[in-house]
């Protein structure tokens, strides 16, 4: 990564934690590109995106079958079904389904998923209730967004390494943005040279009440312990659900013109957790002046 391409990228997180500490309301049309098509491509290894322009949902293969994290909106189930299909990969070998948070934006099509994939779901125990009551849990200042019901056929701990064929996948607790949210990290083959791959859990406050949440009492605690869990780790790409949040359309685009190493910025992961740190830290301080007014 070149200097200039070091700065974008810390424009980029700039502008992204503004939005983030300022976020309104979820309106209550979803943005278009939430839904708008995006032709699949391979981010490195046996990493893919089969996701939309403004959601993603990542497509990992191996010799057993693939799993897939993420399934954005319920009314997009047939494009990823569709765009898991054109990489070769039919659905019924599709054998294991993740997800990192239990939002409407990133589980809604899970459950369609399920029955079409025949798979496994597996999810942690902090976000196993609003995914079976199909509800997010938290009090925010967007109210409930309603999903199809997930039955989770294992809940994952804590550190649990997740196994399907050659891959293994370690599953990180990062509660906060919700009770259960959880990273996924995992090596790959990129071009010879082995990649530490994060598939970063959201670490924005993004409308949740940090400051007498009845219904989460430790949400901001649990935003700290993660803001300091997540400053330990290592990881060469990274990869979040939001995938502005990574520039993960941008990468492939530059990679695509020849910049092959477009997705490798080891000081994205600390810059995110700094920036995002220091964003939740602001919006604490401004709820709890609110509060004691």
């Amino acid at each position: 990564m070149n200097a200039g391409d070091g700065f974008r990228s810390a424009l980029r997180v700039f502008t992204l934690v503004i939005a983030a500490a300022t976020a309104l309301p979820v309106l209550a049309q979803d943005p278009p590109e939430w839904s708008t098509p995006v032709k699949p491509f391979r981010i490195a290894g046996n990493v893919h995106y089969v996701g939309t322009q403004g959601l993603a949902a990542y497509l990992i293969t191996t010799r057993d079958g693939a799993i897939l994290l993420d399934a954005t909106l319920a009314q997009n189930a047939g494009q990823i079904e569709r765009n898991i299909e054109s990489l070769g990969v039919p659905l019924r070998e599709v054998k294991l389904l993740l997800s990192d948070h239990a939002h409407a934006d990133h589980v809604g099509a899970m459950a369609q998923l399920k029955r079409d994939t025949g798979a496994r779901f597996l999810a942690s125990e902090g976000d196993r209730w609003a995914l079976e009551n199909g509800r997010n849990e938290g009090d925010n200042n967007y109210g409930v967004m309603p999903f199809e019901p997930i039955p989770v056929d294992e809940v994952i701990r804590d550190g649990q390494i997740v196994r399907l064929g050659e891959v293994e996948l370690t599953a990180h607790l990062a509660p906060g943005h919700t009770r259960g949210c959880t990273s996924w990290s995992m090596t790959v083959d990129d071009r010879g040279t082995p990649r530490r791959v994060l598939f970063l859990c959201s670490i924005t406050v993004a409308g949740n009440t940090l400051v007498g949440n009845k219904t989460y009492p430790g949400i901001a605690d649990d935003y700290r312990a993660t803001f300091a869990k997540l400053a330990a780790l290592r990881a060469d790409i990274v990869l979040t659900s939001h995938p502005e949040m990574a520039g993960v359309l941008e990468r492939a685009a530059r990679r695509d013109a020849g910049q092959a190493d477009a997705f490798i910025e080891p000081t994205l992961l600390p810059t995110l957790v700094k920036s995002f740190s220091a964003a939740f830290e602001e919006a604490l301080k401004e709820q709890e002046a609110a509060n004691r007014h």
